[in-house]
């Protein structure tokens, strides 16, 4: 993805533009030297930051401003005006701030800015934990660990992951990358040199066995025990793996790590027909991958609509068609009874030539450590709103986590990449010491060939959907209500209008 099109657009800002155009909540786009910077304004404080969102170049002058904030409108990447600093993720990376100066009613830029520090947080440093183990190398686990070393946290941080690949851009993996339109080098979230630099203990490959919260422990398959004041456990969910003969054929793929998808990839190389099974985000995202890559796909489910249960029936039947215009055939209202090495058998006696099989029927969470050390298990680990177990010192985040945004609100356990990393920065900074509640509205996108799906809000079911807009046409918000409330929205070409909506959810 990049920005690079809609760059360079407004005034030359080094020639000064009248501080009048520049309106509080608004944003004011200009260009220094053929880079992007825009202004905004806080009261009677002028801000100027860079253009390009650092996750994926997103155009920040399309995004939205929140108090010294500004919200990129692709993936709600959040940066402070004041700092540049990436307060919320999936950017990690500051942007640049702009000196300015006022004169003569005008506002000029005069040149880059300082990187300004990242202030310790609340807790004093010297009150913070001598020794913290995080479990789990996924969106958390990294989220948390960078964050850790950002706010000045000089103890000893170690990452245990089971995964063999250093942590890595996992939405991508069914996307882009799975569709042959992004490098191998888009997806590691940070180089060696990032975790060697910052002194973080990366051990790949690693397969805890036990918790001790009493000794304070964990202990490895090897037998190695690691001591720990703070832990975070991010060990993530798994995929569901089906009860049907042939399911664990050598033609039979699940996608979740980064050597899944090379797998997948592998074996499409050398395939004509791919079959997915489920028509989840995940399946979805892979039928449109392998279609980018030329392979005839047929997508089997038992729902009568693609994603329905989730977004709705308009949505669902937009979704289908959009997937069967570029060749997808859909199997609904049906199911998989077995698997051969080139063809699989459904319930209705329909058989399906198939070279390659992906099964993408959902994921559990991996709470075996947790409900073995004694944790709250509820969907998941029960967190507080500080993202604490039941265990003092022991924090959970990400798909595992199970918390409540409020005294009378449902528990919830969400799947999705960018709350599973804001959760873990949140609780990064809670094992620091700062007493901060995590209070992030859920937000997700997907991906269907050139179409995105931008989601904010939770909402398990609803009494109706409210359409705003054409659908078909690619420009719409679908509001679900639940009890004449707004539980959740999505949109479709209005990326303005879902981080608008994401404010509104946050304080409603």
């Amino acid at each position: 993805m990049s920005a690079q099109s809609e760059r360079n657009e407004g005034p030359d800002l080094t020639q000064g533009v009248a501080a009048e155009a520049i309106r509080e909540g608004q944003i004011l786009e200009g260009q220094v030297d053929g880079e992007t910077v825009i202004l905004a304004r806080k009261g009677e404080e002028i801000f100027a930051v860079s253009g390009t969102c650092t996750h994926y170049s997103g155009p920040l002058a399309k995004g939205l401003v929140v108090g010294e904030t500004v919200r990129c409108p692709w993936h709600h990447a959040c940066f402070s005006l004041r700092t540049g600093e990436a307060l919320g993720a999936p950017a990690f990376d500051p942007i640049q701030c702009w000196n300015i100066e006022q004169r003569d009613g005008k506002v000029f830029i005069t040149g880059k800015a300082g990187k300004a520090p990242v202030p310790v947080t609340t807790a004093e440093a010297a009150a913070h934990p001598e020794s913290i183990v995080i479990i789990g190398g996924g969106a958390a686990g990294f989220a948390a660990a960078e964050m850790l070393r950002r706010h000045n946290y000089a103890g000893k941080l170690t990452v245990l992951s089971s995964d063999d690949d250093a942590p890595y851009d996992r939405p991508n993996l069914s996307k882009d990358f799975l569709a042959g339109e992004a490098p191998a080098e888009w997806i590691p979230l940070r180089s060696k040199r990032f975790y060697e630099k910052r002194d973080i203990d990366l051990q790949l490959g690693a397969t805890v066995e036990r918790i001790d919260p009493a000794a304070r422990t964990v202990t490895l398959a090897d037998g190695t025990s690691l001591p720990f004041e703070r832990l975070l456990i991010a060990t993530g969910a798994e995929p569901v793996r089906l009860p049907i003969p042939g399911a664990d054929g050598d033609n039979v793929f699940t996608l979740r790590s980064w050597a899944d998808s090379r797998a997948i990839i592998e074996r499409a190389q050398a395939s004509k027909v791919a079959v997915v099974i489920g028509a989840s985000f995940i399946g979805l995202e892979t039928a449109a991958a392998l279609r980018t890559r030329g392979l005839e796909v047929h997508v089997v489910a038992p729902e009568a609509l693609p994603l329905e249960k989730v977004l709705g029936p308009e949505l669902g039947k937009f979704i289908r068609a959009l997937h069967e215009d570029k060749g997808v055939t859909f199997h609904l209202e049906n199911t998989v009874e077995s698997i051969g090495k080139d063809a699989v058998r459904l319930k209705d006696g329909t058989e399906l030539k198939a070279d390659l099989v992906v099964t993408g029927v959902g994921v559990k969470p991996r709470i075996s450590l947790a409900r073995d050390a004694g944790l709250a298990i509820g969907s998941g680990i029960k967190v507080d709103a500080f993202l604490e177990s039941s265990v003092q010192g022991i924090f959970a985040a990400g798909d595992l986590a199970e918390w409540q945004s409020g005294p009378d609100a449902e528990p919830r356990r969400v799947e999705h990449w960018v709350v599973a990393e804001r959760q873990g920065q949140v609780a990064a900074l809670n094992m620091l010491g700062a007493k901060q509640p995590f209070t992030d509205t859920p937000f997700f996108w997907s991906a269907h060939y050139d179409t995105s799906i931008r989601y904010v809000g939770y909402a398990k079911g609803w009494d109706s959907v409210e359409v705003d807009g054409d659908i078909k046409a690619g420009d719409a918000a679908l509001r679900y209500k639940v009890k004449g409330r707004t539980a959740a929205v999505a949109t479709l070409g209005r990326d303005l209008e879902a981080l608008r909506a994401g404010e509104e959810l946050k304080n409603a």
